[in-house]
């Protein structure tokens, strides 16, 4: 699988949900950031009843959980 370091896992702290995704991104072979929207007003506005949620940087393109691997591929492009 191609790999990118331009995705951001959108999370929270002790989430389960964020964990499952992150290990999901992990066995993908998907680099990426986390970003813990509790750092900050706006994303915990914008994400806090969505996470986790993964985001492409450079097209801002955004994969809501639920996902498994088949969803996390397609939205990858792999």
């Amino acid at each position: 699988m191609v790999k990118h370091t331009n995705y951001i896992l959108f999370h929270t702290d002790a989430c389960h949900l964020c964990e499952l995704a992150a290990a999901l991104l992990t066995q993908a072979g998907v680099l990426f950031t986390h970003q813990d929207i509790c750092d900050d007003e706006d994303l915990a506005e914008q994400y806090g009843i969505r996470i986790p949620v993964l985001k492409q940087i450079d097209t801002n393109k955004e994969l809501n959980w639920p996902f498994d691997i088949d969803t996390l591929k397609e939205f990858l492009g792999a």
